[in-house]
């Protein structure tokens, strides 16, 4: 049986959160968080991560 992803949970909240808030990111931006620190810690192991990669390149660059 395959392993369960393990930033699976964060992925869901933020498409919930989204749906509820008429997909107005900054409504969500806590979950967001918390999705970009499990794929910090889940590198490799998250296929749910796979586009949360290069998002925070994009939010360092905006910053700047």
């Amino acid at each position: 049986m395959p392993q369960k992803d393990p930033c699976q949970k964060q992925a869901c909240a933020i498409q919930t959160c989204l749906q509820a808030n008429k997909y107005v990111e900054s409504m969500c931006e806590d979950l967001i968080r918390e999705m970009r620190r499990c794929c910090e810690t889940q590198t490799g192991k998250s296929i749910c991560c796979s586009g949360f990669k290069d998002s925070k390149t994009t939010e360092k660059n905006s910053k700047t």
